[in-house]
């Protein structure tokens, strides 16, 4: 499987970076589905809290006597079954994220990527510094490659992020990021990845990509 290198104006070098497809015989999907289950459950803050009965500020005496007033029998304000009494069994802070394998985290983005490589919705930017931070240079590259209504990611090196974000900030569709930011919700969530040349080589390197 070839991958064409594109320069900055959207146009093919002629180069290409060559990949085997061989894991994509086997596809996991199950593993997929539960790095995103981990990511969106590690972004529950889970500090719902209500009080309880001995939380609330209130009298200790009981109200009436026990027996002979021809009511039910009561104890304290802070019943719950009173106005602005305690809760009964409301929640209470807890952690929803769970623990998953580091191979199967790292196995979850490499096959999002061949799933999006397979579909023709990878392409490899060649590695360039934007002197201007002007908007209309990152729309000219969109038009080129025909995307201007897709979901957009373009991955990039740290050092060169600050440029690309101001200058594509103002599109809705599109979204800069560092390599050191991707996780399994970028690359589920766009509809295209756009990979500058280097940071596609880091990844050969980090997930072992063959």
């Amino acid at each position: 499987m070839k991958l064409n290198i594109i320069n900055k104006n959207g146009f093919e070098t002629g180069r290409f970076l060559k990949i085997k497809n061989d894991s994509l015989k086997e596809k996991k999907n199950h593993i997929i589905y539960l790095e995103i289950k981990r990511y969106f459950s590690a972004q529950r803050q889970g500090t719902n809290k209500s009080k309880e009965r001995s939380e609330i500020t209130g009298s200790t005496k009981k109200i009436q006597r026990q027996k002979g007033s021809g009511n039910a029998r009561k104890g304290n304000i802070k019943n719950p079954l009173f106005r602005s009494g305690g809760r009964i069994f409301g929640p209470k802070p807890k952690k929803f994220n769970f623990k998953l394998n580091k191979l199967f985290k790292v196995l979850a983005k490499k096959l999002l990527i061949y799933f999006k490589i397979q579909k023709n919705k990878v392409k490899i930017l060649e590695d360039f510094f934007l002197k201007k931070k002007k908007t209309f240079l990152i729309k000219k590259l969109i038009t080129t490659l025909n995307l201007e209504k897709k979901k957009l990611l373009i991955i990039i090196n740290k050092n060169k992020k600050k440029n690309f974000f101001i200058a594509s900030r103002n599109l809705k569709l599109l979204n800069v990021i560092s390599i050191e930011e991707l996780n399994i919700f970028y690359l589920a969530n766009y509809d295209y990845l756009i990979f500058f040349e280097s940071v596609f080589k880091k990844l050969f390197k980090l997930f072992n990509i063959k």
